[in-house]
C-alpha cells in the first residue's frame, strides 16, 4: 500500500483545485511565477504611498492599505477566477487621484477616495451584467494584438526610465541618459542573463536575473539596507475614512467616471494581453471566466477605497509570472501571500533596486511585443489601428489612452474603406465612449 505525505497531498489539492495539470504547469512553477510578478511589482509598496501621501494622506496608512489591498484583489482573482494576474494600486490612476482630483480639483482626499468607491460600485455593475465582458470578448483579434503590443512597449519604456537609460530631454522629450552609470550596465546585465536563461529554458530565469543584480548591486554598495522587519501601523487614519456623499456630488461624476473608463481599459488591455501571452484564451479567442475576472478586479476596487488608497486595479506586470511558466490563480495567491508579508518585511521589499526590476520589465516587453508577428499586414484597415494602438500607450504613457485612441482609429478606418458592416457594435459603442471622453473630460 502506498503511503500520501502531507506534501503529496496538498499538491494534489492544489492540482485540482487550480487545474495545474489542465493549464500545463505544476506547484513549483506556479509558486516561482508568484514570486517573479511580485518582485517586479513590489515597487508599488513604496511608490503608492509616496504619490497619495502628497495630498496629506499619512505614508505608513496608505503603505499598509496598498498591500492589503493589492493582497485582497489578487487572492480574489486567484481563488475565484483561477487567473495568475495580480492586482495593486494602479500607477497613473494614482497620480490622477493626487494631482488631478485633489491639487487640481481642490477636493479632499476623502472625497477622492468616495470617488474610488463609486466607480468601483460602477464597475461592479458593469461585471454582474456582463456588459465588461461583452465589450472585452467583441475586441477584434487584430486590437487584442494591438492592446498586447502596446503594453509591451509600454512595459519597455517603464523598464527603460526605471534604469535610467531613458530620460527627459527638454527639446526632443525623451533621450539617452548615462550609459556608463553603474545602474544601466546592471540593467543590461541582468537583461541579458534573464534572456539568456530564457532562452536554456532555464526554470525561473525572471526570478535569477532579478536577484542575481540585486546581489551585484549590494556587493557594490548600490543596494540601501533598510533593516529587515517593521511591524505594520497607522491604517486607522485612512481606513474607513473615504466620504461617499460628497463624492456623488454633480461636479464630481466626471471623475467617477474618468476613474471608471480607466479602469475599464486598463483591465481589460491586461487581461487581454497577458491571456494572449499565456495562452489562456479558448478556441474562439475569448478569455474563459472572463466575468468572474472582472468581478475580482472592482471588487478590489472598492475594498480598495475603503481602506485608503486609489483605483486597485490589474497589473500588467504579471507577464513576468506568465514569462516564467504561471498559468493559474495559483501563481496570484502567491503574490498575495507575498503582499501580506511585506507588511512586516517592508524594508527588504523596498531592497529590490529599481534597475533590477528594470531587466526583467524590458525582458517581458520583448515577449509581449513578438505577437505582432500574427498581425495581417496585407489588410491596412487592420495593421494601421493595431500600429496606433501600440505607439500611443508608451507615447503618452496610458494603456487606456492608447486603447481609447486605437478603437477611434479601426472604427474611422473601417467607415471609410467600406468596410464598416464587419465591425461589432460594440466598437462603435467604445468608440464613441473614447470620443465622448476627449469631448467632454
Amino acid at each position: 500500500m502506498t503511503r500520501v505525505t502531507g506534501q503529496e497531498w496538498d499538491n494534489k489539492m492544489l492540482e485540482k483545485y487550480f487545474k495545474l495539470r489542465e493549464l500545463g504547469t505544476d506547484v513549483r512553477t506556479e509558486l516561482l511565477a508568484g514570486l517573479s510578478t511580485f518582485l517586479t511589482m513590489a515597487y508599488i509598496i513604496a511608490v503608492n504611498p509616496g504619490i497619495l501621501s502628497e495630498t496629506g494622506m499619512p505614508f505608513n496608512a496608505v503603505f499598509v492599505a496598498t498591500c492589503i489591498a493589492a493582497a485582497f484583489g489578487t487572492a480574489i482573482m486567484g481563488l475565484f477566477a483561477n487567473y495568475p494576474v495580480a492586482l495593486a494600486p494602479g500607477m497613473g490612476l494614482n497620480a490622477f487621484f493626487t494631482y488631478g482630483v485633489v491639487f487640481g480639483m481642490g477636493h479632499s482626499w476623502q472625497i477622492a477616495l468616495g470617488a474610488v468607491f463609486w466607480s468601483g460600485i460602477l464597475f461592479f455593475l458593469l461585471s454582474v451584467f456582463k456588459v465588461r465582458e461583452w465589450i472585452i470578448n467583441a475586441i477584434p483579434a487584430s486590437m487584442k494584438t494591438g492592446i498586447a503590443v502596446g503594453i509591451g512597449l509600454f512595459l519597455g519604456i517603464i523598464g527603460l526610465q526605471n534604469a535610467g537609460i531613458v530620460v527627459d530631454n527638454p527639446a526632443t522629450l525623451v533621450g539617452l541618459g548615462d550609459v556608463k552609470s553603474p545602474e544601466v550596465i546592471l540593467t543590461f546585465i541582468g537583461f541579458a542573463l534573464i534572456t539568456a536563461l530564457h532562452y536554456r529554458k532555464v526554470t525561473g530565469s525572471v526570478i535569477i536575473g532579478i536577484l542575481g543584480v540585486t546581489v551585484i548591486g549590494a556587493f557594490f554598495g548600490l543596494v540601501e539596507y533598510n533593516g529587515v522587519m517593521a511591524m505594520p501601523s497607522g491604517l486607522g487614519a485612512t481606513f474607513l475614512q473615504l466620504d461617499i456623499l460628497g463624492a456623488i456630488e454633480l461636479g464630481l461624476f466626471a471623475v467617477i467616471f474618468a476613474f471608471l473608463f480607466v479602469d475599464l481599459f486598463d483591465t481589460s488591455g491586461t487581461l487581454v494581453a497577458v491571456a494572449k501571452e499565456g495562452k489562456l484564451l479558448d478556441k474562439d479567442g475569448k478569455l474563459p471566466r472572463l466575468g468572474r475576472a472582472l468581478m475580482a478586479d472592482s471588487s478590489a476596487s472598492v475594498a480598495g477605497s475603503l481602506l485608503g488608497t486609489s483605483t486597485t486595479t490589474s497589473y500588467i506586470e504579471s507577464g513576468a509570472g506568465i514569462a516564467v511558466g504561471g498559468r493559474s490563480g495559483l501563481t496570484a495567491l502567491t503574490v498575495s501571500v507575498l503582499f501580506l508579508l511585506a507588511l512586516f518585511f517592508s524594508p527588504l521589499a523596498q531592497m529590490i533596486p529599481a534597475y533590477a526590476t528594470a531587466s526583467a520589465l524590458i525582458f517581458v516587453a520583448v515577449l509581449m511585443i513578438s505577437s505582432i508577428a500574427s498581425v495581417d499586414w496585407s489588410d491596412l484597415t487592420e495593421a494601421a489601428p493595431v500600429v496606433v494602438t501600440a505607439i500611443m500607450m508608451p507615447l503618452t504613457y496610458s494603456i487606456a489612452e492608447g486603447i481609447a485612441i486605437g478603437f477611434l482609429t479601426y472604427a474611422a478606418v473601417k467607415v471609410l474603406a467600406g468596410k464598416g458592416r464587419e465591425v461589432n457594435i460594440s466598437v462603435y459603442i467604445i468608440s464613441a465612449l473614447a470620443l465622448l471622453k476627449y469631448i467632454w473630460l
